[in-house]
């Protein structure tokens, strides 16, 4: 029998989807599907998982497409050395305004608009930077524009944690996290390429070239904040649909969204333990380039290849810290979740730590510690799966908001451990290093601090109470499916 999804229309004028067609046990009694399946492309939860996961891709890739043509920018803006440290702080600070910022829009917007509304800016800044951009400041706006765009990954995530039920929430959100950082590793290869392709095959002079290049990342933006703006499904049947405003439900107060999330302790805590293992994924791939270039002495493309490899690991490591996520969960609860984020977290921690102590050794090995290196990057990318398995289960009526200070977490641990350890000539690159890795071990503990009213924590229980007709006190917004 085929299976059909209906858009039917509520008497106050939003919309929602009837799933009668898929039959029990698909979606749950709220319309969210209780599984990820990516070839289902009927589904809608399916297409949109799609849309969310390629828009943030093309983020991905507009983020990241200035370093791979950085040498034929640096003429054209007579750009010093330290107007690249400079434009990368830019960046990562953008992504933190940005993305604070996008918790409450998607709560308030919901986060399919407020996902394509911001590509959509961000693809008509880019492309301005891109053309009035002459001079180092104009490269630090570029990649500060730029860093913008990675706000999206709040709308991300808060899409899938709201058409994705607790059994499937963590690897949903997981995968298209994953597969959407990929886009970092796509600009490396296809910037360079487009950018020979406008000089040898168009004729472009080369001081001009990088610009006509950046229409790739900007065309990229349009598209997929068009497409996912076309697309007519927010949340799952009745819970918000297609509705006035985009909110799905009834409208609230900007303060008292912002104050849902700033309010629950499990958000800061969370936005720490993020700091240290998505901060310290985009600690490793702003240096790892460095590190074997110097260290090993290896030219510039067989240094960036290995420097790769940590970024690459995205693609599998992230999912499948929600797939573990969720397994868990299954197992025990909300407790399994919880320290299996410790263990994961504690590991990549540890083996940040022994990177840096091989490449301080007197003769280090070469295949080695790449080998721990991408041990390394498994552990801390299944991590930030792991953590953003967590996230929907805090504050379901601010999840952007707590959505949003978790991800701007993983900005500020890069800022701050930046600061700390690979600023100014107080700690070489492998003593950085190191130091990062043991940051990490000691701000993963505070993991053990958090707790859930009707899950427990990692030591105790739950401390919900049973009132009067058998009902479980409404602290937390989501059950977990055992």
């Amino acid at each position: 029998m085929e299976k059909k999804t209906k858009l039917v229309e509520e008497e106050d004028g939003c919309y929602y989807y009837d799933y009668g067609g898929y039959g029990d046990g698909v979606v749950d009694d709220e319309g969210r599907a209780t599984e990820l399946r990516p070839m289902a492309l009927s589904r809608p939860h399916t297409q949109a998982f799609h849309l969310a996961w390629m828009s943030l891709f093309a983020c991905f890739f507009a983020a990241f497409a200035a370093p791979p043509i950085l040498p034929a920018m640096r003429p054209a803006l007579v750009l010093a050395p330290s107007d690249a440290s400079a434009a990368a702080v830019a960046s990562l600070s953008a992504t933190l305004v940005g993305r604070l910022a996008m918790g409450p829009a998607c709560d308030l917007l919901g986060p399919r608009r407020a996902s394509g509304v911001a590509s959509l800016v961000c693809a008509l800044a880019l492309a301005l930077a891109a053309v009035f951009a002459s001079s180092p400041a104009g490269f630090v706006a570029l990649r500060f524009v730029a860093g913008l765009s990675l706000a999206n990954f709040v709308a991300n995530q808060h899409w899938m944690s709201r058409i994705f039920a607790p059994s499937a929430v963590g690897l949903a959100n997981a995968v298209a996290a994953g597969w959407a950082n990929v886009g970092s590793a796509a600009a490396q290869v296809v910037m360079p390429v487009a950018y020979d392709a406008v000089v040898l095959r168009l004729g472009v002079p080369v001081t001009v070239a990088w610009r006509v290049t950046y229409l790739l990342p900007c065309a990229m933006l349009v598209t997929t904040g068009l497409a996912v703006l076309a697309f007519p499904y927010d949340l799952p049947g009745g819970g918000g649909g297609r509705c006035p405003g985009g909110g799905g439900g009834r409208r609230r107060s900007f303060w008292a969204v912002v104050r849902g999330g700033v309010g629950d302790y499990r958000a800061w805590l969370l936005g720490l333990t993020y700091g240290h293992c998505y901060g310290v994924e985009l600690i490793m791939e702003n240096v790892a380039a460095d590190f074997f270039r110097r260290r090993f002495r290896l030219p510039m493309e067989a240094a960036g290849a290995a420097a790769a490899c940590f970024g690459a690991m995205n693609a599998v490591a992230r999912p499948a810290g929600g797939v573990a996520s969720d397994e868990v969960a299954r197992r025990f609860g909300m407790r399994g979740r919880l320290w299996a984020l410790w263990a994961v977290q504690s590991a990549g921690a540890a083996l940040c730590v022994l990177v840096g102590r091989m490449g301080a050794a007197e003769a280090p090995s070469l295949a080695a510690t790449v080998a721990v290196m991408v041990a390394c990057a498994a552990f801390v990318q299944a991590a930030s799966g792991l953590t953003f398995g967590i996230v929907p289960f805090v504050c379901k009526r601010s999840l952007g908001v707590v959505s949003g200070m978790t991800a701007s977490g993983g900005a500020v641990g890069a800022i701050v451990t930046n600061r700390l350890f690979f600023s100014g000539s107080r700690y070489t690159v492998e003593e950085a290093i190191s130091c990062t890795g043991i940051t990490s071990l000691l701000c993963t503990l505070p993991v053990a601090l958090i707790h859930f009213r009707r899950q427990g924590g990692m030591f105790c229980g739950p401390s919900a109470t049973i009132d009067g007709d058998g009902d479980v006190d409404d602290d937390d917004d989501y059950m977990l499916l055992k």
